[in-house]
């Protein structure tokens, strides 16, 4: 416990012990039950606030923001039906370990039994996006429950805590001690047994998977896991959807799994072992009759370390125990993508999206990637680009990439962000553009404009249909009328480009680059 100043209110006091547990941005959409708060955040300079002008918006870029800086993000939401709005990126969030802490206005307690119009049960819809749920009983417990939710939200591997304040609470005035939040407990270390068992399996000499999650894609995780492979000849996949992943510069050309389960169950087969690094065990995305959910053969799964526990050790002592050399750094800066070689001639392709924008990759950028017809020929073309980091979409929510391209520009606005998003998705959270230009966040956004779901498209095919059916069409068409991006850009206070060719794509990403702040380019496909 700490001194603070008596005669405070309970939202200044909640404020407070945030920011003393080192919450430094608040993404905040409040209403009516959250005014006290909104005060406190005057009081408390300490926190900034960032509005978002939907919730869907605050709640991705705190998970953004968690991702990068590796500590709680808070976001201010409005009652239950305001939660609502921020549950998909709340998904998201919980998929990818992100600390965030939501924090929800209520209705003073004593007007709660007369189920006013926006009375909800708030504790139904955030449990199953949130690792715990609290609500303050009284104002005088509003700190402890505050450092309490913090510390939750902190736990490894990290998850969504939500703190639910009643409006007479966030007023009242209390006096004591501001309760201290726990540092955060680091991640636990593998036992000796479990690294061993594995290593004996790797030695055995079958072909073997070393599979990486969010815990294992770090620098030192993909070296050790190169050294692995190095030794026994495994195959190294990171997770399809990985929360945040380092790449390039040099870096092991990290597979991710492949995502439809057809394609990923080859990528496995004759797999005597599957290693999990802070992995979960591979299944498909969706079920598709005649296809089997576990994507590893059975029996063959073992796992190194679970995402709560210290994947990097781990990795790095079953190298040693498999008595792998160390590697050593080695020059690639002749696979490092020439401007000079890149497509510039005809009509954009995704494959020449994906060499360009690798290739012009600042050092230290991060790419948030959402959308299937750009991100993978991306990623591939990464491997050879600056070092910098993904952000991909780990729960399949859609309505990510923006959010979280904000957030983590605000969390590192030393590095550059690029957002690399498809037409359909970027409009489910494209206010987003409003607080890029609000905050002059770095973000350059980077629309891949086929005018289509494509991967509803993809999926009609896989289920036998086709687009020529009239309902078809028009649920996974965007043509009509077609999105004008420049004008969408402009409303949001966000300069626009197009490009429809190579070197239109050159020049334009290479002026938004120089002249900083939110830029969107159109890319035209």
């Amino acid at each position: 416990m700490t001194e603070r100043t008596a005669g405070v209110t309970g939202a200044r006091a909640l404020v407070e012990t945030a920011a003393a547990g080192g919450v430094e941005v608040c993404f905040a959409n409040p209403g009516t039950t959250e005014m006290p708060l909104v005060t406190a955040l005057d009081e408390v300079p300490a926190v900034r606030p960032v509005l978002g002008l939907f919730e869907g918006v605050c709640t991705g870029a705190a998970d953004g923001y968690a991702r990068i800086a590796g500590k709680p993000a808070m976001t201010l939401l409005h009652l239950g039906p305001g939660f609502a709005n921020g549950i998909a990126n709340l998904h998201n969030a919980r998929r990818a370990h992100s600390p965030v802490l939501n924090v929800v206005g209520d209705h003073a307690s004593w007007h709660l039994p007369h189920d006013a119009p926006l009375t909800s049960d708030i504790v139904s819809l955030a449990t199953p996006v949130s690792g715990w749920v609290g609500t303050v009983d009284s104002a005088a417990r509003t700190s402890e429950i505050t450092a309490e939710a913090l510390a939750a939200a902190r736990r490894p591997p990290g998850r969504g805590a939500t703190l639910i304040v009643p409006a007479d609470f966030q007023q009242e005035t209390v006096t004591g001690p501001m309760a201290a939040v726990p540092r955060r407990p680091a991640p636990a270390r593998v036992d000796a047994a479990t690294v061993e068992a594995v290593a004996k399996r790797l030695r055995e000499g079958s072909p073997s998977v070393l599979l990486l999650g969010a815990g294992a894609v770090t620098e030192r995780g993909q070296r050790a896991a190169a050294r692995i492979a190095g030794a026994t000849g495994a195959r190294l996949y990171s997770e399809t959807f990985p929360a945040a992943a380092e790449r390039g510069g040099g870096l092991p050309a990290l597979d991710r799994l492949p995502y439809f389960p057809e394609v990923a169950i080859k990528a496995l087969a004759g797999a005597g072992t599957v290693v999990l690094a802070a992995a979960r065990a591979p299944v498909a995305y969706f079920g598709y009759a005649g296809t089997p959910s576990e994507l590893a053969e059975p029996g063959t799964v073992r796992v190194l370390a679970e995402p709560a526990e210290d994947a990097e050790q781990a990795l790095e002592d079953l190298a040693e125990a498999l008595g792998a050399a160390p590697i050593t750094s080695t020059d690639r800066s002749s696979d490092i993508l020439n401007v000079s070689d890149l497509p510039s001639d005809g009509p954009l392709t995704p494959a020449a999206i994906g060499l360009i924008v690798s290739a012009l990759l600042p050092e230290n950028a991060v790419v948030s990637v959402e959308g299937g017809t750009c991100g993978y020929p991306f990623f591939t073309a990464s491997a050879n680009a600056a070092r910098h980091t993904t952000l991909t979409n780990t729960g399949g929510a859609i309505g990510q990439g923006l959010p979280a391209a904000l957030g983590a520009a605000i969390a590192a606005p030393e590095r550059q962000v690029i957002a690399l998003q498809s037409d359909g998705s970027a409009q489910y959270t494209i206010q987003a553009l409003w607080t890029m230009a609000r905050e002059q966040a770095s973000v350059i956004t980077l629309i891949a404009s086929n005018r289509q779901y494509g991967i509803l498209r993809t999926e009609l095919d896989r289920h036998g249909g086709s687009t020529a059916g009239s309902a078809s069409a028009t649920l996974t068409g965007l043509d009509d009328p077609p999105l004008n991006w420049a004008a969408l850009a402009a409303g949001y206070g966000v300069p626009a480009e197009r490009a429809e060719t190579g070197a239109e794509l050159i020049r334009a990403l290479r002026r938004a680059l120089a002249e900083g702040g939110p830029q969107l380019v159109e890319m035209v496909l």
